[in-house]
């Protein structure tokens, strides 16, 4: 009847008690096979351990760690070096590991790989997405073989990790060493060319620009200064050998000797007026270089006046010995004022002549600070370039030497175990009942299978079932309605047929809309 008409939950129960022996048989015999199989299959234990990662003891502001990979991708990294063919090979060979059957090393491998589980403890209160530890767990048929594969897994562990942070620790440290003698290198070279230039073009360099303008406004006012001391000195000679001329001649004229006149007069005083001359054309010269340039005119027109003055004086007449004339000796008994203006004017000679040497330093001073000024733009442009060559060089040398102090206290926190750690919270278990196989879980299933198979075949037999037992099952059949319903009485006795034969039995035919129904009942009671 299942499929044919909608059922309802009164359907259901009837179902359920016309045919509960159905589910209640495989509903017992199932899990009693299913508890009787598990003892048959080989029992699997299970032995693990916690190991937690302890954080470095030394804060990180004050050394830095070395090792700063994610610990997911160290861990699976160390999982993937672990699981690998020449570190599982000695284990299984230790313990003898799936050896029972001809099984090939590569077998045994892949079985050990899968029977060895590593569970991440995420965690949120150690550190946003932090790995505070990890468990590692071992199953074998043999408690005690898991128990001690499995301490030796995690020993493969704790001795990778330490392993791994010493060999980044030194890797760091012989990089950062050998980075820090580069760098340290190309510094020295950048040093001794920096002080190269620097002693190349001492005075032009970058803030020395203020100080020579300094000294240069210095020079000047000491230049004039000379000029003007000069330019009063060649004043005073020039009195001084105008009165030295008049008591000359005053002392020539009292002794009646005749006065230096005529050509040798006119022959000595000449040069005294040309050098005269040329005094005034050099102080003249030396007043405007200091005011303008060597190639302007005014003092290419006092060069060249200077040049001829030079000229017609080197190729003027050699005047006469003072001993070859008379007149031109000079008198030993010469009165004290005209010996003391004597002596006075060759005193303004010598300081006239240092005061043109003084002078001439000064203006090659002048020069000099000129030149260091007009260049320093360019000197500027280079020594900037320089200078940032070597403070970047001198910038990349501290940082690597910072790098390499971290590093060697990273190495030395790892010696001394003061740095990220691996420790075991809990040693690997002797399990003392097997992960596999669940007894109760085995019970469990084989009840849940045969209630789901009584379930199945009372749903076929329902299924295929067309008996007729209700009215909505005539309804479903037939599509007509009920006319009535006759009561089945089974205790009533059988009354006899009036043609003398067995129990009579009833035919009842209703007419229904001009369509005929015929029901057929089983044997009526005597009041039906």
């Amino acid at each position: 009847m299942l499929g044919h008409r909608p059922l309802t939950r009164e359907d259901y129960f009837t179902i359920l008690k016309r045919r509960s022996w159905i589910i209640l048989i495989p509903g017992i015999l199932f899990p009693v096979i299913a508890f009787a199989c598990s003892y048959l299959l080989s029992p699997q234990y299970v032995s693990q351990t916690l190991v937690l990662i302890e954080q470095q003891k030394v804060p990180e502001k004050y050394v830095m760690p070395v090792v700063t990979e994610d610990l997911n991708s160290r861990l699976a990294s160390m999982k993937e070096q672990i699981l690998s063919r020449s570190r599982l090979q000695p284990i299984i060979e230790k313990y003898n590991l799936y050896g029972g059957g001809h099984i090939s090393m590569d077998d045994r491998i892949d079985a050990t790989r899968k029977n060895i589980d590593i569970k991440p403890i995420q965690s949120e209160v150690a550190r946003a997405g932090g790995l505070p530890g990890f468990f590692i767990s071992f199953k074998a048929s043999d408690a005690h073989t898991a128990q001690l594969v499995c301490a030796d897994i995690t020993s493969l562990f704790i001795n990778q990790s330490n392993t791994d942070q010493q060999d980044s620790a030194e890797g760091t440290t012989a990089f950062l060493k050998q980075q820090l003698n580069d760098a340290k290198r190309n510094l020295d070279d950048q040093d001794a060319k920096l002080a190269k230039f620097q002693q190349t073009y001492v005075g032009r360099l970058p803030g020395e620009d203020s100080a020579n303008m300094g000294m240069l406004q210095s020079l000047n006012t000491q230049l004039d200064a000379a000029t003007q001391a000069l330019t009063r000195m060649e004043q005073d000679r020039s009195y001084m050998a105008s009165m030295l001329a008049q008591q000359s001649q005053q002392f020539q004229q009292s002794r009646d000797l005749p006065p230096a006149t005529g050509p040798a007069g006119e022959q000595r005083a000449a040069p005294q007026e040309k050098q005269l001359e040329l005094q005034n054309l050099l102080a003249q010269k030396a007043d405007l270089t200091n005011r303008y340039t060597a190639d302007y005119p005014d003092v290419v027109a006092v060069d060249r006046k200077i040049a001829e003055l030079r000229k017609q004086m080197a190729q003027a007449p050699a005047p006469a010995p003072a001993a070859s004339t008379p007149s031109a000796a000079v008198p030993r008994n010469e009165p004290v004022a005209v010996q003391q203006l004597r002596a006075s004017l060759n005193a303004t000679d010598q300081g006239i002549l240092q005061k043109r040497r003084d002078q001439a330093g000064i203006q090659s001073q002048i020069h000099m600070y000129q030149d260091r000024i007009s260049s320093s733009p360019a000197v500027q442009q280079e020594y900037a370039n320089i200078t940032r060559d070597h403070q970047t060089s001198q910038q990349l040398y501290d940082d690597l030497l910072k790098q390499s102090q971290q590093a060697k206290m990273a190495v030395d926190l790892e010696k001394r175990q003061q740095g990220e750690q691996f420790r075991i919270m809990d040693e690997p278990n002797l399990p003392d009942s097997p992960a596999f196989p669940k007894r109760s879980v085995f019970a469990t299933g084989g009840l849940l299978f045969g209630l789901a198979l009584g379930l199945g075949i009372i749903a076929l037999l329902e299924y295929r079932d067309t008996v007729i037992r209700s009215e909505r099952d005539l309804w479903a059949f037939t599509k007509l309605p009920t006319l009535a319903i006759l009561s089945l009485n089974d205790g009533a006795a059988a009354q006899p047929a009036p043609d003398g034969g067995g129990a009579r039995t009833s035919r009842l035919r209703f007419w229904k809309r001009g369509k005929q129904t015929s029901v057929s009942g089983k044997p009526l009671s005597a009041g039906a």
